[in-house]
């Protein structure tokens, strides 16, 4: 029985994989995830090299003991949970309701 039900359950996936709406869904995530860890990671990068090559800017003392190389490093974790915050809005309003709907299908497939 369940063999059946594991055959069932991957011919639903496979049928489901192959719709428009699935394809959509990957198009949908990659151009948003794609450009956005490209751009993180130059950004991080240029932290990190500049780190290593601009000490004298990174060291810049802006006010205190506060410096360049401080606030950009602080800015990485606000940008980090920026994207994230982007990421799940965007999620709930252009790749939720469609993986819900191929999940709906899904599992009334399987149920049959």
């Amino acid at each position: 029985m369940a063999e059946k039900i594991s055959a069932e359950a991957h011919a639903a996936y496979q049928r489901i994989h192959a719709t428009d709406e699935f394809a959509e869904l990957k198009r949908t995530y990659l151009r948003f995830v794609v450009p956005l860890t490209i751009g993180f990671m130059a950004w991080y990068l240029l932290y990190v090299l500049a780190s290593n090559y601009a000490s004298g800017f990174m060291g810049h003392v802006l006010f205190g003991n506060i410096n360049v190389a401080l606030v950009f490093g602080l800015l990485q974790f606000v940008t980090t949970f920026g994207i994230a915050i982007w990421y799940a809005k965007f999620a709930a309003v252009r790749m939720d309701p469609i993986a819900d709907k191929l999940r709906d299908e899904y599992e009334e497939e399987i149920e049959r």
